[in-house]
């Protein structure tokens, strides 16, 4: 099934088309990072089917994850979003890594693990890679103990005295030299970055399922945080709508 172009200058193309090419942003002056926010929901918002996300998108929304994998510098991700998802070093194949490359970018984005307490197991596949150690922003109030099971599998960066804010991780990943940011979750991740004001556009693939129950919103936290969006582009394939917007 071919890709429809909803928005803008509506047509046809192929599912391999999408977003191909894309670089982030460099970021605005005085903002230090650019971050693009990437999720996927069903269409009554949940961020989950069984607690994975993987029971939501379809094919084009994995084309997407990739393209925007290769698109930036870094990967954001919370702590308890590698573990439950699962993740593993964001290495690539061969062609995104020579795409990259390209574009000037390095081979593969970084992926930055955001964890207060720094309890992450050394066994997670995430940390399977020599080559490709991820970086891991924590406070002090972290779990000695279990920073140093994962010293040598890690680059580990004490950012802040007790919970890590918006504008501490960005501060972190600009000094880090990795201005070209994708955050990847989970919902209590999104809620700080939102309320740091630190959102530039979002991704969003909506999934043609309704789910319902009490799983959690793609962000999630106690306090409201209105923020208007202009939608860029539209695409639907096989019922899923892929979004993207800016934040104004």
């Amino acid at each position: 099934m071919t890709l429809r172009r909803l928005l803008p200058d509506p047509g046809t193309s192929a599912l391999d088309e999408l977003y191909a090419g894309l670089t982030l942003d460099d970021p605005a002056p005085g903002r230090g990072v650019h971050v693009a926010l990437c999720m996927v929901a069903s269409a009554d918002g949940a961020v989950a089917v069984d607690g994975l996300s993987s029971g939501l998108g379809g094919e084009a929304d994995l084309r997407a994850l990739s393209r925007l994998r290769g698109a930036n510098d870094v990967s954001l991700v919370g702590a308890g979003t590698v573990r439950d998802e699962g993740y593993v070093p964001l290495t690539g194949g061969a062609d995104r890594q020579a795409d990259r490359r390209a574009r000037g970018l390095r081979h593969a984005p970084r992926l930055a693990v955001v964890t207060a307490s720094g309890r992450l197991a050394p066994d997670l596949e995430v940390f399977s890679d020599p080559a490709e150690p991820p970086i891991v922003l924590t406070s002090r109030g972290a779990d000695r103990d279990a920073l140093a099971a994962i010293d040598d599998r890690a680059e580990g960066h004490v950012v802040a005295d007790t919970d890590l804010d918006a504008a501490t991780i960005v501060t972190a990943l600009a000094e880090l030299g990795l201005p070209r940011v994708l955050c990847e979750g989970g919902p209590r991740l999104n809620q700080v970055m939102l309320a740091g004001g630190r959102i530039d556009e979002v991704f969003l693939t909506v999934a043609p399922t309704l789910v319902g129950g009490p799983v959690p919103r793609i962000i999630g936290g106690a306090i409201e945080v209105v923020t208007q969006l202009t939608l860029v582009s539209a695409y639907e394939h096989e019922g899923d709508l892929l979004l993207r917007y800016r934040c104004r």
